[in-house]
């Protein structure tokens, strides 16, 4: 072969080499093959100079390559930087490029953890122990403790045997459990020069020794900065987020308050303009139910409801039915039950709840929440005039409570007004029903003039209570009454030692009398009995009427009912003695009208055989004998009287008013 064609051969073959990528060990090859060939020692040398400037170009190739796919990386690197949404997901990817670029076996990332002073694994990549995984160093231990104190990268072949590093067995049980040996580590570092903070640390290990080159330093360091980057990136997005949340937050108090202030303002408006109309406290219990989306009542100081219910809207978007009372109620007539729904008197355990939850809000000058429902004391001063009770809003806001408390005030005043004007009343009326008491005939048209300047028309049918306790609080007496009768129109007065009462209404008057009793008995704290007589119309009629019941309250008292209520009329035969006419008939009738009816249908002598005997002391002997029948005949009577005035006719109490009836009959025959 000529010389310049073996040569050429051989140059061919170096390129075509190099043009495939082969690895440096294919290079060689061609030089020992031309010497295998016998090729002249100048061609030998020339293929042998050749060979070792396309090892140059190999070696240059290479180096470019790398770099290119080190360019490659931190190019997208910054693209994930540039579209930042997961921080973690961002760093796991600067990890696994660090591993894949070096070639190393694994590759980790730490960050410092401010609180406990130290720095914590945060990403691994490759790693399959736990235990290091989960490794923690100070400032100064071990590598990546110097690297974070030092803010300079650190490098070593062989972890284990290096004394350049503070061992730790922690640490040195961890490198052991991974199994590395030569580890890389480079800091995440902010701004540059002495002003630089180190937030982190970047490395890359290998299970067998190895020396990191220059270049791998430069490229570990420059995926480092791209961390630090992203960290300090996320930072300051996080911190975006918390301020953006914070203005938002920010901005929806301050949309709150304004609107608790115009909310605020216009219920000021709306409870001034209701005051200023002549409202009455059953007008701003439903008012601020409406304003509230609840149910309120008001109590008395005692715990007794002075108006019914009021409805407020309902939050879903139902309109405010509002139950209150036009004239404020009374406890004795518009009561609301335990739950302030209306329907008759509150228990007195209820009563003694709501007064105590009242103390605890006149204590803290601020409306309580008591069992799911809000109480608010209305105070003149320290004086407790009563309560306003919320319920159905258990989740009261600071505004809405503040509004609920400024209501109290409203309803204090309302109070304190209407007591006043109640007390004026009271006083002028008092002084009517004097003159009614004391001198009903001196001037009858005259009373009943009065009378209707006062809102009271004599002439309308009047129940008459009369009421009394015990000396050693006989003065809490009226107070309570007036407060008893607090807003209903009605009138009472003091007289001999006990209270008169003229309610209004049409019950019965020993119904009346029992409600009164029960409520009084409550406001004085102490037993008041109470007598009920009428109804009467008329200045006659009703001081007749008050004598009536006046002596059926000194009967109940003789026969120990102390602080119970009832009538003349209640009483039996002694209403026949304590009424005013002294009924004979109607007591009569009453007694043995069954009796009486039974025998003038069917013709037969039951009252006849009643009193023949109760005559003959209840001997069946004897009975048969004064009225000519046989003994079973009689037995047959008395078994009809029982079917027809019931099991207990035998009994004392009843036979004596049997007795009493069949005499008073005998003498108005006679």
């Amino acid at each position: 072969m000529p010389k310049n064609t073996s040569v050429a051969a051989h140059l061919r073959r170096l390129l075509e080499l190099l043009a495939a990528g082969a690895p440096a060990e294919d290079f060689g090859a061609v030089a020992t093959e031309a010497r295998r060939g016998g090729a002249p020692a100048d061609d030998l040398a020339e293929v042998e100079q050749a060979t070792q400037a396309a090892l140059r170009v190999h070696s240059a190739l290479r180096q470019h390559q790398r770099r290119e796919a080190e360019l490659t990386a931190l190019f997208d690197t910054a693209g994930d930087l540039a579209a930042l949404r997961d921080l973690d997901a961002v760093l796991r990817s600067i990890v696994r490029r660090a591993r894949m670029l070096l070639g190393t076996d694994t590759a980790y990332l730490t960050l410092p953890d401010e609180e406990a002073g130290d720095t914590f694994m945060r990403v691994t990549d490759g790693s399959v122990s736990v235990l290091f995984q989960n490794l923690r160093l100070q400032l100064g231990e071990g590598l990546g403790g110097l690297v974070a104190q030092t803010a300079r990268p650190y490098a070593t072949p062989d972890y284990r045997t290096d004394e350049r590093f503070h061992h730790t067995h922690s640490i040195d049980a961890g490198v052991l459990d991974e199994g590395l040996v030569a580890i890389l580590g480079v800091p995440l570092l902010l701004g540059s020069g002495s002003g630089g903070k180190v937030i982190g640390a970047l490395f890359a290990a290998d299970r067998t020794p190895r020396t990191f080159s220059p270049d791998e330093v430069a490229l570990l360091c420059s995926l480092a900065n791209h961390a630090a980057i992203a960290i300090d990136t996320a930072k300051a997005m996080t911190d975006a987020r918390v301020a953006l949340a914070e203005l938002a937050e920010a901005n929806a108090v301050i949309r709150e308050r304004s609107a608790a202030m115009q909310r605020a303002e216009e219920s000021h408006d709306r409870l001034s303009d209701l005051v200023l109309r002549g409202g009455d406290v059953a007008d701003v219990a439903a008012a601020v139910a409406d304003l509230l989306r609840g149910d309120v009542t008001v109590f008395d100081a005692g715990g007794w409801p002075l108006t019914e219910t009021a409805r407020g809207a309902d939050p879903a978007g139902g309109s405010a039915a509002h139950h209150a009372t036009g004239d404020g109620g009374s406890a004795a007539h518009d009561a609301a039950g335990d739950d302030g729904s209306g329907g008759g008197p509150a228990p007195a355990g209820a009563a003694a709840a709501v007064v105590r939850a009242a103390e605890d809000s006149r204590a803290t000058a601020h409306a309580m929440l008591h069992d799911g429902r809000w109480v608010c004391a209305a105070l003149a001063g320290q004086e407790m005039l009563g309560s306003l009770v919320l319920s159905g809003r258990p989740d009261l806001d600071g505004p809405d409570r503040r509004l609920f408390e400024r209501s109290s005030v409203v309803t204090s005043l309302l109070l304190l007004l209407r007591r006043s004007v109640a007390e004026t009343e009271n006083r002028v009326r008092g002084d009517l029903i004097t003159d009614l008491l004391t001198a009903p005939d001196r001037d009858p048209a005259g009373l009943v003039a009065r009378g209707r300047n006062l809102g009271i028309d004599l002439n309308r049918p009047h129940l008459v209570l009369v009421a009394s306790t015990d000396a050693d609080v006989r003065e809490r007496l009226a107070g309570a009454a007036v407060q008893y009768l607090f807003g209903t129109g009605s009138v009472s007065a003091e007289h001999a030692g006990t209270v008169m009462l003229v309610p209004a209404g049409g019950t019965a008057p020993g119904e009346a009398a029992r409600a009164a009793a029960e409520q009084l008995t409550h406001l004085v704290g102490a037993p008041v009995t109470v007598a009920g007589a009428g109804p009467a119309a008329g200045p006659r009629a009703l001081a007749g009427a008050h004598a009536e019941a006046a002596r059926c309250l000194q009967a109940l008292q003789v026969l120990g009912r102390r602080g119970a209520g009832g009538s003349a009329g209640e009483l039996g035969f002694l209403g026949v003695l304590l009424g005013k006419d002294h009924d004979v008939e109607g007591f009569v009738t009453a007694t043995l009208g069954p009796l009486l009816e039974y025998d003038e249908r069917r013709g037969t002598q039951l009252v006849r055989t009643l009193a023949a005997y109760f005559g003959c002391g209840g001997s069946l002997t004897r009975a048969k004998e004064e009225l000519h029948v046989h003994i079973n005949t009689v037995v047959q009577r008395l078994d009809r009287i029982q079917a027809i005035l019931g099991p207990g006719w035998n009994s004392p109490e009843h036979a004596l008013e049997l007795q009493l009836a069949l005499r008073l009959r005998l003498l108005s025959l006679s």
